[in-house]
């Protein structure tokens, strides 16, 4: 944690489950599956990052961490000095096979906390070697578009950068449905994807420049932050 607090990334990513989930009375932790242990909890990390400058994006595992960790994090939130994303898999995506979050549960939760709070909103995904991968398709576009059309938050949607270059005629069309919408595109350790896709998403959707290789994450690295419209920031993951 002390690596990543005096690290130069702007924001610190954090997973979050919850300890002892099926008795359901845990507390939020810092875990990814399929580990569900974790001697970090999510009120000690606060802690610390509640002292710094960094900006914060809580990825939500399952349903059952989210409104006791907005508890934690509505008890902080006047001494936070930069943004907050709230991110969790809403949708199944392309070669998916976690379990999605419930999306609408999610949302009324959340936002009864924090209205303006930015929404990270994704896709479970998967990536195989050798193997023709789909990328993101009309209908989970569409779908992630309808459950967005009521929200008035700024929202910015996941990509996985080894599915660009398969959706990019679907992700632009998603970006055009509103001005509150951006991208983050990361990629997980063994993906493999190419730099002109992400030079095409950069000069096809926005005209900013592309900002620099970001901090490497424990299971993922999100290789840039296209947050279209909005400045590019870097993060690191943290679990």
């Amino acid at each position: 944690m002390k690596e990543a607090i005096q690290s130069a990334a702007h924001m610190l990513e954090a997973d979050i489950l919850l300890c002892g989930e099926e008795e359901g009375n845990g507390e939020p932790i810092m875990a990814h599956p399929p580990e569900t242990n974790s001697d970090n909890t999510l009120q000690e990390w606060l802690n610390e990052i509640v002292n710094t400058k960094k900006g914060i994006k809580l990825d939500f595992k399952s349903l059952a961490a989210v409104q006791p960790s907005m508890r934690l994090l509505e008890g902080i939130k006047l001494h936070l000095k930069r943004p907050v994303w709230i991110n969790a898999d809403i949708l199944p995506g392309p070669n998916g096979s976690n379990a999605v979050v419930d999306a609408k549960t999610f949302l009324d939760t959340v936002t009864s906390f924090f209205p303006d709070v930015t929404l990270s909103l994704g896709w479970t995904t998967g990536w195989h070697p050798h193997q023709c991968n789909k990328g993101y398709s009309w209908a989970m576009v569409k779908e992630m578009a309808e459950i967005c059309g009521a929200l008035t938050q700024p929202v910015t949607f996941p990509v996985r950068a080894s599915l660009l270059q398969q959706s990019k005629s679907e992700l632009l069309w998603l970006l055009q449905k509103s001005n509150r919408y951006s991208l983050t595109v990361w990629t997980g350790r063994q993906d493999e994807y190419f730099i002109e896709d992400l030079l095409y998403i950069r000069d096809t959707f926005d005209k900013k420049p592309l900002s620099s290789p970001i901090g490497r994450g424990v299971r993922a690295t999100l290789i840039s932050v296209l947050t279209l419209r909005m400045k590019l920031l870097g993060s690191q993951r943290i679990s």
